[in-house]
């Protein structure tokens, strides 16, 4: 999941704190905003930051030839 460039590993630490945070907020009662389990909202963000990955041109550039997009 951390890797890639540097632009997209730092996309995804944001992305995953942001993510932690909302969460740690709903655990604590603070802000009630939705039903969705974490490990739901782990998959999107993972499938996300794969597809960023993968459109990225620094990331395709330092990718093996057997995982670039074809």
């Amino acid at each position: 999941m951390f890797s890639g460039c540097k632009k997209c590993r730092m996309t995804t630490s944001v992305l995953l704190l942001a993510l932690g945070v909302l969460f740690l907020l709903r655990d604590l009662n603070v802000w009630d905003f939705w039903n969705v389990q974490w490990w739901t909202a782990l998959f999107l963000l993972m499938g996300l930051c794969g597809l960023a990955m993968h459109t990225c041109s620094d990331c395709c550039a330092t990718m093996p030839e057997s995982k670039k997009r074809r």
